[in-house]
């Protein structure tokens, strides 16, 4: 509540500031109009949405500076069609398109900047590909599309393609400067300037952002450090140009996993000792681990890391007119990555102190802090997954297409070239904590032995499985495809397309070989007096060999499409879609199946089909478009890595019918303006492996329903004042349709106030506090429903005050 008074107390003063120095110029409210807006994702041309044969939502800088979105995930909750999961906090968010069922991260839509991904592959472990992008001032504008034409203009995309259009610079200077505090600590800074170095000739874009924060939830650290730069340079001569373009990011973000919550059907309440809304297992208490490995040396790790990438990108584009109506276009980037990933992974659910003991065998128990020794008696403990994870990813890209215009039309050609490679070592510990929003870590001893009796103690400062898993895998991607594309204006009202692309892909990898050992022989000591034979903590450490397993997995497979357009005027239109596309075996199914090889369920690709209809209307006051669609997928693979280390993969078809709707309406002579969209779908299971009593079943973590409102008032030329809902279905965790993710709403409200080119805003999100989960535990395997259940909600109440000056 407190954070709830704050926000209504600072939008209440900033309500009823003296507006006596107001410019006649009103803010920037309207939305441009989607009448005149061009698009390129998903096209082979720049042409206007109204014309364009897919669903696609775009949005302009401006329009994303009145959002003011928390993450990348947050601005991707307007898009219908994306069920996005936002819990997670700044990155690690995932987002499901159109009923398409994943493990998680981006699995089968492209990240994109500028046309090219943001790296090949959005969902390998522990590396989604939010992790590597963030929204700030130079983003120009976002275009979203689902579906259509995704798998034909990038790889591995059925889902669809998600587009940032970076900033460049125009003859007129121009700049923005923002400065941003909230009620969680947060200090950023935000830049960006673009202009002209020669008129006409050569421009320049720079810009990026610096953050610090505590973070929503309380970690007792700060949960995100750090920022990017952006940088393009432009040339422009007499038959085309070329560009190149630098980013950097380094930051650092704290990952937020499942607490523990109380369930009762659809109501949902806190777990005594732990606030469902700024709660945490990631606590600084516990944020330090330093262990000694069996093959020698120590392993240290610092939770405060979290999510840690250091990205640098190289690119270039080069356009030229070739004459006679043909044209070439080049886009190029490199781009490298090395990320450090820590994050606290619950091992189960909370356990009686008594229950705890008993599972590890223990009839006389001893609970005591590990920080001062004192003997304590929890009502309830946690086991914890102490997860490190480093990646050294790179990834070369070049699409190269030869276009040439006719009179009804014109034609695309494209090689695209892609090699790509990841190196990632893992080191799992558990750990043994209080079961509190600020955990303190425990050991657990056997009173009635001896401390220099074996098995005395069931952990090592805290810690009650050292390393007990580790992995050493390497594997890379290169991916050789060529794709057309066709536009044929049959009539001026009329437009057909078609697309096929033709992949083919090579994977290949290698994976550490591992054995168990303890350190009871090591020499080494518990606490300088005992050895690592008076404690259990050691007893299955993984140790990594000097065997490696090879494997090598190849794809020939063409994916196509076929649409209409029918503008039957200046403001309405129709059309219909056909595409098939598919997805290759993520990162973790290789993994799972060379390392357990089975030839009754072979590897398989992901092939999907698709098949939508859609009605657009777009004038100056009013827009919308109703979008029905149907798909289907077959060998659906679901792959979960579960807290123990083991993974799985369970083979599925899906079929899914569903209606997108978006609009946006500017009433009252734009003084109030409503955006809404919104999905209606049935997502359902066919042939799942694992038996005929899920036949039918809902798909997993998929939302019936989900939309968005957000009504906006321009209370004079200067004010602006807002109001957002959030509502997401019901849903079901597991494939049994078992544990029910009960439907949740969230509002969020902001107002601004334009001085001048200066712009105040204040913005507040789930204002009321709403418990909110997205995901429950997918790591626990099977969940048991009602009683204590482990769960992510969404973030508590929280908000943000920013002044923007545009020059």
């Amino acid at each position: 509540m407190k954070k709830i008074s704050i926000f209504l107390v600072t939008a209440t003063a900033t309500l009823y500031f003296n507006n006596a120095y107001a410019q006649e110029t009103p803010q920037d409210s309207a939305k441009v109009s989607s009448i005149d807006q061009i698009v390129i994702t998903g096209n082979s041309n720049p042409k206007k949405k109204i014309e364009s044969s897919t669903a696609i939502s775009t949005f302009t800088a401006k329009e994303i500076q009145k959002q003011n979105p928390i993450s990348a995930a947050a601005l991707l909750q307007r898009v219908p069609g994306f069920a996005v999961e936002t819990s997670g906090g700044e990155v690690g968010n995932n987002l499901f398109a159109r009923g398409i069922p994943s493990a998680g991260a981006y699995e089968f839509v492209q990240v994109q900047e500028d046309g090219l991904p943001v790296f090949e592959d959005g969902a390998l472990q522990f590396a989604n590909a939010d992790n590597f992008f963030r929204v700030d001032n130079t983003v120009s504008r976002l275009e979203a599309l689902r579906g259509g034409s995704g798998s034909i203009y990038a790889t591995n995309s059925p889902g669809g393609l998600i587009n940032f259009i970076t900033k460049e610079g125009t003859n007129d200077f121009k700049g923005t400067a923002k400065i941003e505090t909230s009620t969680y600590g947060l200090m950023r800074t935000d830049l960006n300037l673009g202009g002209a170095l020669v008129k006409d000739k050569l421009f320049f874009n720079v810009g990026g952002f610096y953050r610090s924060d505590d973070g929503i939830r309380k970690t007792g650290f700060k949960a995100n450090n750090g920022g990017q730069i952006r940088m393009n340079l432009k040339y422009v001569f007499d038959k085309g140009y070329v560009k190149v373009y630098y980013k950097k990011l380094d930051d650092r973000n704290t990952f937020f996993l499942p607490i523990p919550l109380v369930q009762n059907g659809n109501k949902l309440k806190g777990f005594d000792g732990f606030d469902p809304n700024y709660g945490t297992y990631s606590y600084r208490a516990i944020s330090q681990l330093n262990i000694p490995q069996a093959g020698g040396g120590f392993f240290s790790r610092n939770l405060e890391d979290g999510i840690h990438p250091k990205v640098d990108v190289l690119g270039a584009e080069f356009k030229y007119d070739l004459g006679n109506n043909f044209s070439v276009l080049n886009k190029t980037r490199y781009t490298n990555i090395n990320m450090n990933y820590t994050g606290i992974f619950p091992a189960g659910g909370p356990k009686t102190a008594s229950e705890f003991a008993k599972d590890m065998g223990m009839t006389n128990y001893q609970y005591s802090l590990v920080s001062n020794g004192a003997v304590v008696n929890p009502a309830y403990v946690q086991k914890l997954g102490f997860w490190a994870i480093d990646k050294k990813m790179d990834n070369f890209v070049n699409d190269l297409q030869f276009n040439y215009k006719f009179d009804k039309g014109n034609v695309t050609a494209g090689f695209y070239k892609s090699n790509w490679k990841s190196q990632q070592y893992w080191n799992w510990s558990n750990i043994l904590t209080t079961a509190t929003d600020r955990p303190e870590l425990l050991n657990l001893v056997d009173p009635s032995l001896s401390p220099s009796a074996v098995g005395y103690s069931k952990t090592y400062n805290g810690v009650t499985d050292m390393t007990f898993l580790q992995r050493n895998t390497q594997t890379q991607g290169s991916l050789n495809d060529l794709y057309v594309n066709l536009d044929y204006n049959v009539t001026d009202a009329l437009s057909l397309n078609g697309g096929i692309r033709y992949s083919h892909d090579y994977y290949k990898g290698s994976f550490a070989n591992t054995t168990t050992a303890n350190l009871d022989n090591s020499g080494l000591t518990t606490d300088g007096t005992h050895s690592f034979a008076t404690t259990t903590a050691d007893d299955n450490m993984s140790v990594l060999g000097n065997k490696f397993t090879y494997w090598n997995y190849e794809i020939d497979k063409v994916s196509f499409t076929l649409a209409a357009n029918y503008k039957i005027n200046r403001e309405n239109a129709v059309y219909a879609r056909f595409s098939n596309g598919f997805r290759s075996p993520n990162e973790e199914a290789y993994y799972n199946y060379f390392s357990n090889p089975n030839p009754d369920k072979p590897l398989k690709s992901v092939s999907t089909n698709q098949l939508e209809v859609g009605y657009k209307y777009y004038s100056r006051t009013f827009d919308v478009a109703v979008i029905p669609f149907y798909s289907s997928l077959k060998n659906l693979s679901f792959t979960d890595v579960f807290s123990d280390g083991r993974s799985e993969n369970i083979f599925a078809n899906t079929r899914n019918f569903g209606v997108e709707i978006e609009g946006y309406a500017r009433l009252l002579n734009n003084v109030l303006e409503v955006a809404f969209n919104g999905t209606f779908q049935n997502p359902k299971y066919k042939n799942l492996e694992a038996g005929s009593l899920l036949e039918g079943n809902t798909v997993r973590r998929m939302p019936k329903i989900y939309f968005n409102i957000a009504p906006a008032v321009n209370i004079t030329k200067s004010w602006r004042a807002y109001v957002s809902m959030n509502y997401y279905g019901k849903r079901f965790q597991d494939e049994l349709n078992v544990q029910t993710l009960p439907s949740f709403t969230e509002f969020g409200a902001g107002m601004s106030y334009q001085l001048g080119k200066i712009r105040f805003a204040v913005d507040g999100t789930n204002i009321f506090n709403t418990i909110g989960i997205t995901e429950g535990d997918p790591r626990a395997g099977s969940p048991t429903g009602d009683g204590i259940i482990m769960a992510r909600p969404i973030m508590g109440a929280a908000a943000r005050a920013s002044i923007t000056l545009d020059f």
